[in-house]
């Protein structure tokens, strides 16, 4: 059984935790092919991708940075130990745009309610596990180092972003045309006519 498969037997209401259950199959543009979701957070996806064992990546439609999927941790066991230092996938997934003191600052501001403490001590005990020591460096090393040449998309997602596919071509697409529309403005004098 893997750690996956022990977290889902568990039961736990994903939602203390921002990792809510939800379709399997992403079904955004910019979700890879192969991806397995494990959980959601609003349009924030989080999953396996056929390829990359068992990273865990985070997969966002309306991303602050270039790109849209990007690995949170090299295991779920590290995932899950992230979520143990930082409370939710918020914290963690926004770690690829944020500097240090802005995730430190997030951490210090974040209320933590008595059913998400009760959520991370179940994990905690089921597996045995110790919160990330450094959940910032861990993830930003990873990020770092991370090849991103074997993720693949649908053709929407290159249609979307205007990137080139695997094999080098572009979309044929230019957008929607519309026809020319020309516009005239006027500014009225005091007396109402026309000013030149």
């Amino acid at each position: 059984m893997t750690d996956f498969q022990k977290y889902d037997q568990l039961r736990i209401d994903g939602s203390w935790i921002n990792l809510e259950k939800g379709t399997a199959r992403g079904g955004c543009f910019c979700t890879p092919k192969g991806a397995r979701v494990i959980g959601w957070e609003n349009g924030i996806h989080y999953c396996f991708i056929r390829g990359y064992g068992e990273t865990v990546f985070a997969v966002n439609p309306e991303s602050c940075v270039e790109e849209n999927v990007y690995p949170l941790a090299a295991t779920f066991r590290d995932f899950l130990r992230l979520l143990l230092s930082c409370g939710t996938t918020t914290a963690v997934e926004q770690i690829v745009w944020w500097s240090e003191a802005q995730f430190r600052e997030f951490l210090a501001a974040d209320p933590v309610p008595p059913e998400r403490t009760a959520v991370l001590n179940q994990i905690r005990e089921a597996f045995q596990l110790e919160p990330m020591e450094q959940p910032f460096q861990y993830v930003k090393a990873l990020q770092a180092d991370f090849d991103r040449s074997g993720l693949r998309y649908a053709d929407e997602y290159y249609d979307v972003t205007g990137r080139a596919r695997p094999d080098g071509s572009h979309t044929g697409s230019r957008g929607s045309a519309f026809s020319p529309l020309l516009l005239s403005f006027f500014r009225h004098g005091p007396d109402g006519g026309n000013a030149e």
